[in-house]
This record gives C-alpha cells, sequence and structure tokens, in this order.
C-alpha cells in the first residue's frame, strides 16, 4: 500500500464512507484534534511505567472518537465507539487518585516534573479537542464530549499524582 495517494493535494480529504471535504471542515478538525490527543498521550504511556496500561486503553477509546467524528452521517456499517461505562471508568480512577492526593488549596502552575507537564499539555489539548466536537453542534457526540471533559480531569488529577510519586512539589500560583 503506497502512503501517499495524492487525493488530498488540492486541499480535501474523504470522510469514512467516501464523502470529500475541505480539510478545514470542522470534523476534519475535531479528530484531528483528537488524534493529536492521542499522540501526546503516546507520550506519557512511554514515559509512565504505573499508568501507561490505562492510559493505552484511553487512546483506544480516542481512536473510536475519532473514526466516529471522521464518519459521513448514514453509514451501512457501523464504526466502534464509546459508552457511558468508560465516562464511569475514568470517574472511578479520578476518584481512587484524588483519595492520595493533598486538598487542593491553590491554583497550580503546569510543570514541576517532565512527565507532569506533558500531562498538562494532554490536558489542554484535550480541552481543544472537546471544544472541537462542541462546535460541530450535534446531540448524536453528547457522549464524545462528556468523554473529554472527564478525561480532561482524570489528566489533571494525573499531572498531580505523578508529582506525588516522583517526590516533587507542585508548582503554586503566584500573583506576582
Amino acid at each position: 500500500m503506497e502512503i501517499y495517494t495524492k487525493t488530498g493535494d488540492t486541499g480535501e480529504t474523504s470522510l469514512v464512507g467516501g464523502t470529500r471535504v475541505s480539510k478545514s471542515d470542522a470534523k476534519i478538525e475535531a479528530y484531528g484534534t483528537v488524534d493529536e490527543l492521542n499522540s501526546s498521550l503516546g507520550v506519557i504511556a512511554s514515559l509512565d511505567v504505573h499508568y501507561s496500561d490505562f492510559i493505552k486503553s484511553i487512546q483506544h477509546k480516542l481512536f473510536n472518537i475519532g473514526s466516529v467524528l471522521a464518519a459521513e452521517e448514514d453509514l451501512s456499517f457501523e464504526l466502534p465507539d464509546i459508552a457511558l461505562s468508560d465516562i464511569s471508568l475514568l470517574e472511578q480512577e479520578i476518584d481512587r487518585l484524588n483519595k492520595s492526593l493533598p486538598k487542593l488549596k491553590n491554583f497550580i502552575l503546569p510543570g514541576g516534573s517532565v512527565l507532569s507537564a506533558h500531562t498538562h499539555v494532554s490536558r489542554c489539548i484535550c480541552r481543544r479537542a472537546e471544544r472541537r466536537v462542541v462546535i460541530l453542534g450535534d446531540a448524536k457526540y453528547g457522549t464524545h464530549i462528556k468523554y473529554l471533559n472527564r478525561l480532561s480531569d482524570y489528566l489533571f488529577i494525573l499531572s498531580r499524582e505523578f508529582l506525588r510519586i516522583e517526590g516533587k512539589e507542585e508548582v503554586i500560583w503566584r500573583k506576582d
């Protein structure tokens, strides 16, 4: 299989199902940002030994979301998707990790360690992906929006967990 098809050389691409759209289409921007998030999580998974399996499971869910976002409206087949139970799983993991973290009394800045900083970058990309899906304005993406919203919460908690594991301090925001 050739990696280059030249079919996108004029600024268009195909949705799953074959419909051609501009590469500036909101759907392309949404699934492209989910792909960027997935790639950034790959960096975290490759650096981390504690949560890499869970992060990889999230990557699979993001690929499912991306495939649904990349599809035209009326496909003749079903794509893998996510479920409300996937959101519940994130919530359970947030609650579990949060129990071992100090109570948050201040705003914290991204950083403190390379792994924590990468996790904050992923959190920001996740928020952007969520905004891009919201822009689509389609109720059928409601579960995807909830998943991305909860995932950004998980990534915030995970960034704090990485600092705890590494024995490093959170960077407290100061108004100076």
